[in-house]
């Protein structure tokens, strides 16, 4: 009669790989894993420097894919940044009061 249907909680894990990633996070973690081994066999492990160096795409690719909470806000807020500083500085508006070419006097 008067029933009512719920949504389970944990529907939209359910697009995600493993119930956590999307298909971009297993992309980054996949692009820093390799250039992790080129930098390894590139530049060895002799010191602690080398290993670090070595290391770093790795830690950084999974520090961005990590299922911490709200990490999808700071990849957004990120990619935010990114675009800022890399695009196009000098911002076009033209409000309702503007006419359709330069100001007339």
């Amino acid at each position: 009669m008067n029933q009512k249907y719920l949504i389970p909680a944990n529907t939209k894990r359910s697009m995600l790989i493993f119930g956590l990633f999307k298909p971009i996070d297993l992309i980054i973690f996949l692009v820093g894993a390799i250039a992790t081994v080129m930098l390894v066999f590139i530049i060895g492990t002799d010191t602690p420097t080398q290993v670090i160096v070595g290391l770093a795409p790795l830690l950084v690719a999974s520090m961005m894919v990590s299922p911490i909470p709200n990490h999808r806000n700071l990849w957004t807020f990120t990619v935010n940044v990114y675009t800022y500083f890399t695009s196009q500085r000098k911002y076009r508006w033209r409000g309702w009061c503007m006419l359709h070419g330069e100001d007339e006097k």
